[in-house]
């Protein structure tokens, strides 16, 4: 007997839901949570400061065109703020980009090991999910431009891309771009750019500036360190911008995140301590990591993706949970495509040396 009830759009019963990386483990013990990206300093004090005197203001609804941030953004960079729009988190914003530009037959192209939202953000517009494959983990140009078709309305990129960490040099995003139909919007997610120190890298600004056809987006949510706040914002061209000002809710954005947000892009030096304790830790956990004989793909964000043996009891469900024995949480990436590799988030001092310690007697070492 055929069941009746409200029918979902196509698209929408292909999405595997997104499953965000764990939080706890058994025993009530307090983890080291690595699963996340999450920046181990916390947010500025002063984004801190910001969110709490908006407390008395919460029967007020929040500022819809977000002007404080933009401005904010716009002179940290040298934009023009009526190209930036704000949202909850870059998450919402490729959201946007896919209901405004992919409908039933087109295609949103993305990576082989490409962030999760690009296929169900394409597939819950009524798209069709078109993956590219990457040569090494890393993002093959000449792989994604051999699958553009007419139909191809969006291609997102993230650059540096999650879970692996690579990047491609700005030639090659302009070469990519270059490669692309005039009609067809190439989306550079940046969500890692601040942690990226590579003469060769941009994170896509100088691209949006002077073509018709590409949008960056960047987030609060990383190096920033305000994830609890779904914080984000996308620099557009024009006619982009106007697009996604109509398609998104009127106040997207709420007022702590909005304070929050500006008072974090003035505070420069907590940015750079952020910046600098990456810059020494991420070679030291991958150094240290390969020591013990297992590999590391090299990263330029905050993050490193370790690979283990296909071996039952040496491989990485065996290895997710002893280090969950141990209280660390790091991320699965099978839903990525990578069944063989866990996804570790740079942490503090304390929570590199205690990781390392642990892989080691996982494997034997000690």
């Amino acid at each position: 007997m055929a069941k009746t009830g409200p029918v979902p759009q196509p698209g929408i019963l292909e999405i595997k839901a997104y499953v965000p990386g764990e939080s706890s483990v058994p025993g009530g013990v307090t983890p080291i949570k690595l699963s996340s990206n999450e920046t181990p300093l916390g947010p500025s004090p002063k984004a801190i400061a910001a969110y709490k005197a908006v407390a008395n203001e919460l029967h007020r609804y929040p500022d819809g065109a977000a002007t404080t941030l933009r401005n904010a953004i716009a002179k940290k960079y040298g934009l023009n703020a009526d190209r930036i729009v704000c949202g909850c988190g870059s998450d919402e914003l490729i959201n946007l980009i896919a209901h405004a530009y992919i409908g039933p037959g087109d295609e949103g192209l993305y990576t082989e090991h490409g962030f999760l939202m690009y296929k169900i953000a394409t597939l819950s517009s009524g798209g069709t999910p078109v993956v590219a494959p990457e040569k090494g983990y890393r993002t093959d140009v000449d792989a994604i431009l051999a699958r553009v078709t007419p139909r191809t309305k969006v291609v997102f990129l993230a650059n540096p891309n999650n879970p692996t960490g690579t990047y491609i040099p700005h030639d090659e995003v302009r070469r990519l771009h270059k490669g692309l139909p005039k009609d067809t919007l190439l989306v550079l997610d940046a969500a890692y750019s601040e942690y990226v120190r590579r003469n060769d890298y941009e994170a896509g600004l100088e691209l949006v500036a002077t073509t018709d056809n590409t949008v960056m987006t960047r987030t609060f949510s990383k190096i920033y360190g305000l994830a609890a706040l779904r914080l984000g914002w996308a620099y557009c061209p024009a006619p982009v911008a106007d697009v996604l000002n109509r398609v998104r809710g009127p106040f997207n954005v709420t007022a702590p995140a909005l304070a929050a947000g500006v008072a974090a892009l003035e505070d420069s030096a907590h940015v750079d301590f952020a910046v600098a304790h990456n810059d020494k830790w991420l070679p030291w956990v991958t150094a240290e990591i390969e020591k013990l004989g297992l590999k590391v793909t090299p990263s330029v964000g905050n993050f490193v993706l370790i690979h283990f043996a296909r071996d039952k009891g040496k491989d990485a469900p065996a290895a997710d949970e002893f280090l969950k024995s141990r209280g660390i949480i790091m991320r699965r990436v099978a839903a990525y495509g990578l069944p063989t590799c866990l996804r570790m988030t740079i942490g503090t001092e304390d929570d590199n040396r205690k990781v390392v310690a642990a892989l080691a007697s996982f494997l034997g070492w000690s």
